[in-house]
């Protein structure tokens, strides 16, 4: 079975922008596309897992993740980047999913429909949340500081598990990530 990495997208991969809900406001955070890139010219599998609450707060329909999504491929790929799945939560936080991060519903699913080892994959997140899926089911866990990431790594000091490596952003984490790749 092979091993992936899982983004969040919020923080991570684009500019925290609490609830985005339009194409035209996605911005991407520095050499994410490269960092991307980097990964899938490694054969790595890149995966998007990521909670969008504000459709289960009714803040914006699910067309509008979908359409902030082709965005983000239209963006990735004018970099020569690419994604190889999307997950993503549409829940409200009171619902109970199996799905929302922090449970590991979207990980999992994932590991199914692509075959992968989870317990060789690593996630990339900026916050507790994202970083706590990946850590109920065997994942190495990378926090960046881009996003909530500052603070999230404050919250770390009184957990009981903690971040495999702490990255500047995912440009960083990805050098990281390939790194460890050999002892895997």
């Amino acid at each position: 079975m092979k091993w992936a990495v899982f983004l969040d997208r919020d923080g991570t991969i684009n500019e925290e922008a609490q609830y985005l809900d339009e194409p035209a406001r996605l911005r991407l955070l520095p050499r994410v596309a490269e960092a991307i890139r980097l990964l899938n010219q490694a054969g790595v599998p890149v995966i998007l897992v990521t909670n969008q609450a504000g459709v289960g707060r009714g803040y914006f329909p699910e067309s509008a993740v979908n359409a902030i999504h082709r965005e983000l491929a239209r963006r990735l790929a004018a970099q020569g980047a690419h994604l190889d799945a999307i997950y993503y939560c549409p829940h409200h936080p009171d619902e109970g999913c199996d799905c929302r991060k922090p449970k590991p519903g979207m990980l999992l699913q994932a590991a199914k429909e692509h075959s992968l080892d989870l317990t060789r994959s690593f996630v990339v997140g900026d916050k507790v949340s994202d970083l706590e899926a990946g850590w109920r089911v065997g994942c190495r866990m990378v926090l960046v500081l881009t996003g909530y990431g500052a603070e999230a790594r404050e919250a770390f000091q009184h957990l009981d598990f903690q971040p495999h490596y702490v990255a500047a952003d995912l440009w960083e984490a990805v050098q990281w990530i390939l790194t460890q790749e050999a002892h895997l």
